[in-house]
């Protein structure tokens, strides 16, 4: 595919027509009001340079795109091979590179197209639809790794890895969890020692997406071991370094293709310059991500509930029972309507926080209740929704030649993965906590 693939000529002409257009639309008085409560912090953009509220009809447009691509290059067959195979399609990533889908949220000059978190989560959302884990996979990459190095990296940091990985030459991703440290992320025990030009990694990652392939991994390590949340940094390692090595692919109960591994290093060393970040500023670089990593992955929820629709719904219109189509069965029918209702209530949670966080680009304003409310949310409704599936399609929904399974098993990891619903809750319960504890008048805002 060219670099003038559909995909990409649309999301070029949607940064055309965004820069071009002069009238600005009319923002409500709740979002002045955010806006105006974020302006007293002035915290830096979270968007690429010279970024443009999109339209409807430019998202509109490339939602129609990404499903002529979704549609083209990962048919039904190929999403079930690679969940029996529990291998990724690597020429995937090169495609999507050609087709613009790597480089959402990063500057054109690194060849980013410059869009925002709603054409992020239109994306992967409709590549979920087709595939939780090649989904999955787009994230890790597009978000957790490509999106850290827009936020985070120095220049020419970005000019040296950027490039590849957002034409899908290279794979991205990030690595902090550990076997003793999961949601405990302080309790981490991969070190990092200062040495002679740079600093050398010693420890273990677990449950890495994209590790076992990836070319470059943003690590998380202790370089002051007794200094807590405080003693944290994050390292660019390149994989091609001595010491590296992955200890093994990890065989899943679902996102299967989402190749997953354990990663080992052994006094690795990285220079100075590969410090993603400031020393000991980890933590800071982990969380000013975290709230729009849990926004852009509550859109993959969302294909998984689209997913599941789309595998029940012509189903139950064909299979009859007692001479009439299951769909004309009552409860058959209300399980039908609660996954629809399941999927709009929480692409309407979604979409509205990215519609504001878009919104707000100039003087961010990301709430943490939102954005781990939004994949909180999605992430139950989709297991839910993968579970009614199964239940219409009855025997055949339990057999592994139909997708719902898949859509289950896929759907669930996102009860898990970048943080537990259980974790999910505390932080929102928590963010209230905070909030009432500064005046006994305070008044929760939302969007």
């Amino acid at each position: 595919m060219s670099l003038r693939s559909p995909v990409r000529t649309v999301l070029s002409k949607a940064s055309r027509s965004t820069i071009q257009r002069t009238a600005k639309p009319l923002l409500s008085t709740s979002f002045q009001r955010h806006v105006a409560h974020a302006k007293q912090f002035e915290k830096p953009s979270k968007h690429p340079k010279g970024f443009e509220l999109p339209t409807d009809d430019d998202l509109s447009d490339l939602r129609e795109s990404v499903v002529d691509f979704v549609r083209r290059e990962i048919p039904w067959d190929l999403a079930q091979e690679t969940d029996q195979k529990n291998e990724f399609p690597m020429h995937l990533w090169e495609k999507m590179g050609d087709a613009g889908l790597l480089g959402i949220t990063a500057d054109t000059e690194y060849g980013g197209v410059a869009m925002g978190y709603q054409a992020h989560c239109i994306v992967l959302e409709e590549l979920s639809r087709a595939s939780g884990s090649i989904g999955l996979s787009y994230a890790a990459h597009s978000q957790l790794c490509v999106n850290q190095f827009q936020l985070h990296g120095n220049a020419k940091q970005k000019k040296k890895w950027l490039p590849g990985l957002i034409a899908g030459q290279k794979i991205g991703s990030l690595a902090m969890s550990e076997h003793t440290a999961g949601s405990d992320v302080v309790s981490m025990k991969t070190t990092a020692k200062k040495v002679d030009g740079g600093y050398q990694l010693n420890g273990g990652k677990m449950w890495i997406t994209n590790g076992p392939d990836a070319h470059v991994v943003i690590v998380y390590a202790k370089t002051d071991p007794e200094a807590g949340s405080k003693g944290i940094t994050a390292f660019i390692v390149d994989t091609s370094s001595p010491g590296f090595s992955v200890a093994r692919k990890l065989d899943k109960l679902g996102m299967r293709g989402s190749n997953t591994g354990e990663l080992l290093f052994d006094n690795v060393f990285v220079p100075e310059s590969d410090m993603l970040g400031p020393l000991n500023g980890g933590v800071k670089v982990l969380m000013e991500g975290l709230d729009l990593e849990r926004l852009v992955l509550s859109a993959g929820p969302l294909g998984l509930m689209k997913a599941a629709l789309d595998c029940t719904l012509p189903y139950v219109h064909e299979r009859k029972q007692f001479g009439i189509p299951l769909a004309h069965n009552q409860f058959i029918q209300g399980k039908i309507a609660d996954m629809y209702t399941k999927y709009r209530a929480s692409a309407a949670f979604t979409y509205s926080i990215a519609r504001f966080i878009d919104q707000s680009h100039e003087h961010p304003d990301i709430r943490t209740v939102d954005c781990a409310g939004a994949i909180l949310y999605a992430a139950e409704r989709a297991t839910e929704c993968g579970m009614d599936a199964i239940q219409c399609l009855g025997g055949m929904g339990y057999m592994n030649e139909m997708e719902a399974g898949r859509i289950m098993r896929d759907a669930k990891l996102y009860e898990i993965g970048a943080g537990t619903s259980e974790i999910r809750r505390m932080v929102i319960g928590r963010a209230f906590n905070k909030e009432f504890s500064k005046s006994s008048s305070a008044r929760w805002g939302a969007v």
